[in-house]
C-alpha cells in the first residue's frame, strides 16, 4: 500500500503524494510561495554535502536530531504538507527542538544527495540523531493532526528503528509500547529497502502484526491493518476469521477508523481483496460495510480537504474493486456516487484559497473525477486551473493522461509536449522530459523525426546538468533509454539511435572520469539489457 496523493503523482508522471461562502477563483501561487512557512520554520536548505555536513554538525552542537525533508514545487503530497503540516503553529513550535533540512528535488545536488540518503520518491521525511545515525522515516500521510505525537515519537527514540526491528523479529520481550509504536508509524512506503528489502514488507507487516502486544491495541490494530492492506494479490480473500474479525471490528468503530484513516483511505480495495475472494457475497458485504465508513470520513471537516478527497477515491476504488484492469468498456458507478464526486469536486475548487492546498488537491479531484469516468469533466476542471497553479506542468501531464484513456493520441501527445515546455527545475523538466520521449514512442512510433528532436533535447538538457545521472534524473533517462532499444528491436531505427549514441558519447565523456556512478549510468544508457538504477 501506497500513499494515495503518492499514488496519483506516481501515476499521472509515469503516464507521460473553515468554509467560506463561495469566494472568489484563487489567484495563481505567486513565485516566493515557496518560501512563505521557510519564514516561520529555520529550514537549512541543502544543496551538497558540505551543506548537509554543516547541518550535521550544528545539531551535534545544540544536541539536536536533525529532519530532513526531501520535496519537490509540483508534488502534490508536497503541497498537502505545506498546506496542512508546516503551517501549523505546532509543528512550528515543534521544529525548534530539531535542526530542519529542505532538500529542494531540483537544487543543483539534489539528485546525488538522494543517492546519500536513499531517498528517492517526494516527499520523504526522515529523522537522524546528533550522530547521524537514521531514526526513523516518518509518513507523510498521517493526519497532520497526529503528526506531531508521531514526530515526538521518533525524536524520543534511543535506538534506530533498524535496530528495534530486529529486535522485534527476534521475539520483541524487550519492546516498549513507544518501540512498538515506532513500527507502526514508520514510513514503509518511502523505506527504499533500508530496513528490509521492498519484496519482503509484506510477509514483515504480518509478522509484526502477529507479534504486536494485544494489550497495545492501537498500535496492534494499526500494524494489523497495514499487513492486511500489503496482501500479495496471490494470496487475495485468504484472511483467517480472526484477521477479518478485527478488521471489521475497526472499520465499523468511528473513533477506531477516524485514529486509522490513513491506512484505510489509502488501502480501502487492497484491504477488502485481502478479506474475500471477487464476485462473492461476502466481497459485496465488505464493500458496504467500508463505504459507510469511508462516507464518514468524506464528511469528517476535522480532516483536510485533501483527506477527506482521498475517503472519496476509495469508495470508487471499491465501486470498481472487480472490474478487470484491462476493461475498457464505459466506467458505470451508482448515481448517488456519481453525483458526490461531482459535488465535492466542485465544491473544493471554490473554495480553496491556498496555492498549496489547490495544487494538492485539485490534482486529486481530477484524478477522481476521471476515475469515475466522467473524463470530460476532469478535463475542465484541470484546464480552468492551469492559470492558477504554480506547476501548471503537472496538471497538463493529467490532461494528457486522460486523453490517452480515451484513445485521442494527439491530444495525449499535445499535452505531453505542453507539460514539458512549460516544466521548472533541472530534475522536473527530465522527468517530464522522459514522459513525452516515452509517449511518444508508444502512441507514435512511426515518427522518427519527432522521436529523435525529443530525445535530443533531452540529452542536450542533461548534458548541462552537473547530476543527470543520479537518482530520479538517472531513472528518467533510463526509462527513455531503455524504450528507444525496444522501439528499435530488429535495427527497425538504427540510423536514429546511431545519431543519439554519438550525442549520449559525448555527453558522457564530458563528465568527471572520477564520477564513476555517473559515468556508468550514461554509458550504458542505450545498450540492450542493461542493468537499471533501480525500479
Amino acid at each position: 500500500m501506497k500513499a494515495r496523493l503518492s499514488l496519483i503523482a506516481t501515476a499521472v508522471v509515469l503516464a507521460a503524494c473553515s468554509k467560506p461562502a463561495d469566494p472568489p477563483p484563487a489567484k495563481p501561487a505567486p513565485v516566493a510561495q515557496a518560501d512563505v512557512h521557510a519564514e516561520a520554520i529555520a529550514w537549512k536548505k541543502a544543496v551538497s554535502d558540505a551543506d548537509v555536513d554543516a547541518a550535521f554538525a550544528q545539531a551535534r552542537s545544540e544536541n539536536k536530531p536533525l529532519f530532513l525533508y526531501w520535496g519537490a514545487k509540483w508534488c502534490p503530497p508536497c503541497n498537502h504538507l505545506q498546506a496542512t503540516l508546516f503551517n501549523r503553529m505546532d509543528f512550528i513550535e515543534r521544529s525548534r527542538a530539531f535542526v530542519p533540512v529542505y532538500v529542494d528535488g531540483d537544487s543543483p545536488g539534489a539528485q546525488k544527495l538522494g543517492t546519500r540518503f536513499k531517498v528517492r520518491g517526494y516527499p520523504t521525511m526522515v529523522l537522524f540523531n546528533t550522530e547521524g545515525a537514521e531514526l526513523t522515516r516518518l509518513p507523510g500521510e498521517v493526519d497532520a493532526s497526529q503528526y506531531t505525537q508521531v514526530l515526538t515519537l521518533g525524536m524520543s527514540a534511543q535506538r534506530p528503528v533498524k535496530a528495534v526491528l530486529a529486535d522485534a523479529r527476534g521475539g520483541g520481550k524487550t519492546l516498549t509500547p513507544n518501540d512498538w509504536k515506532l513500527l507502526a508509524f514508520y514510513s514503509w512506503e518511502t523505506d527504499e529497502q533500508q530496513v528490509v528489502p521492498q519484496d519482503q514488507t509484506p510477509a514483515l507487516l504480518k509478522q509484526l502484526a502477529a507479534a504486536c502486544p494485544a494489550d497495545q491495541a492501537e498500535t496492534a490494530d494499526r500494524l494489523l491493518l497495514k499487513s492486511v492492506a500489503a496482501t500479495d494479490e496471490k494470496d487475495a480473500g485468504k484472511a483467517d476469521a480472526a484477521t477479518r474479525e478485527r478488521v471489521g471490528k475497526v472499520i465499523g468503530d468511528a473513533k477506531a477508523a477516524r485514529t486509522h484513516m490513513d491506512v484505510l483511505t489509502n488501502g480501502a480495495a487492497d484491504i477488502v481483496k485481502a478479506l474475500a475472494p471477487p464476485k462473492t457475497p461476502e466481497r459485496a458485504q465488505w464493500v458496504a460495510t467500508f463505504d459507510t465508513t469511508l462516507k464518514a470520513l468524506q464528511a469528517d471537516t476535522t480532516l483536510s480537504r485533501a483527506d477527506r478527497l482521498t475517503a472519496l477515491i476509495a469508495r470508487v476504488d471499491l465501486a470498481k474493486i472487480d472490474r478487470a484492469k484491462d476493461d475498457k468498456s464505459p466506467v458505470v458507478l451508482p448515481e448517488a456516487l456519481l453525483a458526490d464526486v461531482r459535488e465535492q469536486s466542485a465544491k473544493m475548487d471554490r473554495e480553496i484559497t491556498d496555492g498549496y492546498e489547490r495544487q494538492s488537491v485539485i490534482t486529486a479531484a481530477g484524478y477522481l473525477l476521471n476515475h469515475a469516468g466522467l473524463g470530460a469533466e476532469s478535463d475542465a476542471l484541470l484546464k480552468a486551473n492551469l492559470a492558477k497553479s504554480h506547476s501548471p506542468y503537472y496538471l497538463m501531464s493529467q490532461l494528457a493522461s486522460n486523453a490517452k484513456k480515451r484513445g485521442d493520441k494527439d491530444e495525449a501527445l499535445r499535452w505531453y509536449e505542453e507539460s514539458f515546455n512549460k516544466a521548472e527545475g533541472p530534475a522536473t523538466r527530465l522527468q517530464w522530459g522522459s514522459g513525452y520521449v516515452t509517449a511518444l514512442i508508444e502512441l507514435a512510433p512511426q515518427d522518427e523525426a519527432r522521436i529523435e528532436k525529443a530525445t535530443a533535447q533531452l540529452f542536450d538538457e542533461a548534458a548541462a546538468q552537473p547530476n543527470a545521472f543520479y537518482e530520479r534524473s538517472a531513472r528518467s533517462l533510463e526509462r527513455v533509454g531503455s524504450k528507444l532499444v525496444a522501439w528499435n528491436k530488429g535495427n527497425a531505427h538504427a540510423a536514429t539511435l546511431k545519431k543519439l549514441q554519438a550525442q549520449l558519447d559525448g555527453v558522457c565523456a564530458r563528465l568527471p572520469a572520477e564520477d564513476k556512478p555517473q559515468r556508468d549510468v550514461c554509458q550504458r544508457l542505450l545498450k540492450a539489457g542493461a542493468p537499471k538504477t533501480s525500479a
